[in-house]
């Protein structure tokens, strides 16, 4: 009878998850209190712990990063990543999904790679590159960006789950950080070899034929030479010019400006500042003010309190040195999306809680104990779970619980905790659709095939990679 009813609570769960995704939005979180309430009066479960301090981390970070949005410091950002990208053409797909994961960890969100997508598609389109593999490439690696970010909402739900276990933000750091760069070099490396050329793509040859695409200036001598001569060359639309009279790198290729607000980079410097100061109070705990316990020993203060001081007061200092009107402040796009994460994970994780406390007998002692036999089951746990809920947040409340319990190192968990790269296993996401669409040449594309898509060999090596590196990192990191 026991089991029978924790596996209608499970089905309570799943579908509370499952109307979530489909609803969209607000609604996985909300869907996750609907189900915390039919948990709490249906099967009369005791309530779980609220996640009021992750809750309130994602709303400090995001009010700092929407204050520098309304400030012009997100163009900013973007203005130099684009300036990166299109200085090193020969080597985008190399360096594009590096500056994709390095500006998710300024930013605290992946949001910030849709201003790339144009970028670095036409740095690849007119140097006659194959688009899908920056593209794809960059996509996957912004998401590593946010397991290796101070001030991303799954980093404000991890370092809570994580308190009391040793390890704080500096060892979570030191392991996640230097595992995705080694992910990113590694996926890019792979990435480089997927595809046919341009030249070679029968799909980009369909098009130019069909005149909805060019052949850029870089292609169009190997282009008209591949045709057999000049005249077939220019039966097909090539930009008015002469394709037997172009040679590759004639004409350079047209530069993507940015224009920066003024004031632009002082806001994105104020705020890369109160990041780098959360960061250096993780690493040196001797610099936050202390007090003491329950059993009178001195104790600073956590991270989780820490970090919503500082980025409420980064919000504060860049709309009084900016003169920015707190109303536009509210207006802007990464609060909206923001605040939906907050809810999301607030709803998804008052539910698993509420679940997993009431069950640990039935639910954590089976699952812990086959996790301990094979640790790996737990990356593969995060990449499943968190491709079907497209949160990071929401995962990690989920899932993390649970290999707590079973006793599970800190170590080994914060290195399998990448594996939320999952979250590109189908293309249900904002990134994904639009690196679609940019690419005109069509080489970035989707199946019928849900989980086989011009992402998914990139997302799987990024995945293998980022855990195997962690699990290395993690043996030298002390707790």
């Amino acid at each position: 009878m026991e089991i029978a009813l924790v596996v209608l609570q499970a089905c309570v769960v799943i579908g509370a998850i499952v109307l979530g995704v489909r609803t969209g939005g607000l609604g996985l979180g909300l869907w996750g209190v609907v189900g915390t309430v039919i948990l709490v009066f249906v099967f009369q479960l005791p309530p779980g712990s609220i996640p009021v301090d992750a809750f309130f981390i994602i709303i400090a970070v995001i009010t700092a990063s929407s204050a520098m949005q309304a400030a012009g410091g997100i163009d900013y950002l973007v203005a130099i990543a684009s300036k990166i990208i299109q200085a090193n053409p020969k080597r985008l797909t190399y360096v594009a999904p590096l500056v994709a994961f390095v500006f998710t960890v300024l930013s605290g969100t992946s949001n910030i790679f849709f201003a790339l997508i144009p970028v670095i598609y036409e740095t690849a389109y007119r140097n006659g590159q194959r688009p899908e593999r920056a593209l794809a490439s960059s996509t996957v690696t912004s998401g590593l960006g946010i397991t290796a970010s101070p001030v991303s909402a799954a980093m404000a739900a991890y370092l809570v789950l994580m308190d009391g276990t040793g390890y704080g933000l500096p060892q979570i750091l030191l392991i996640t950080v230097p595992a995705a760069i080694v992910a990113c070099i590694v996926t890019s490396i792979v990435q480089q070899r997927v595809g046919k050329d341009l030249l070679d793509d029968p799909v980009f040859l369909k098009r130019v034929e069909a005149g909805t695409v060019e052949v850029p200036e870089a292609l169009k001598a190997r282009y008209a030479a591949k045709a057999g001569s000049g005249t077939t060359a220019t039966a097909v639309k090539t930009g008015g010019s002469d394709a037997s009279a172009a040679a590759p790198g004639d004409a350079k290729p047209v530069r993507i400006e940015h224009p920066v607000p003024p004031g632009g980079a002082i806001s994105a410097w104020i705020f890369v500042a109160g990041t780098m100061l959360i960061v250096l109070l993780g690493l040196f705990p001797g610099l936050r003010p202390a007090f003491p316990d329950e059993e009178g020993n001195l104790e600073p203060i956590g991270m989780s309190t820490v970090i919503e001081m500082i980025m409420f007061t980064v919000a504060l200092v860049i709309i009084l040195v900016r003169k920015v009107k707190p109303s536009a402040v509210v207006e802007q796009p990464l609060l909206k999306a923001g605040f939906v994460a907050a809810v999301a994970l607030f709803g998804i994780a008052w539910m698993a809680d509420t679940f997993i406390s009431a069950n640990e007998e039935t639910i954590i002692e089976p699952l812990g104990a086959m996790i301990e036999a094979n640790p790996l089951l737990l990356a593969v746990a995060l990449f499943i779970v968190c491709g079907l809920t497209t949160s990071q947040s929401a995962t990690t409340n989920t899932m993390i619980p649970i290999a707590l319990a079973a006793g599970l190192a800190p170590g080994i968990i914060t290195a399998m905790w990448p594996s939320l790269i999952g979250v590109w296993l189908f293309p249900a996401n904002g990134s994904q659709i639009a690196a679609v669409e940019t690419d005109l040449t069509g080489s970035t594309k989707l199946t019928q095939v849900p989980v086989w898509h011009s992402f998914t060999i990139p997302m799987l090596v990024s995945w293998v990679a980022v855990v195997l590196a962690g699990l290395l990192i993690q043996l030298v990191v002390p707790a």
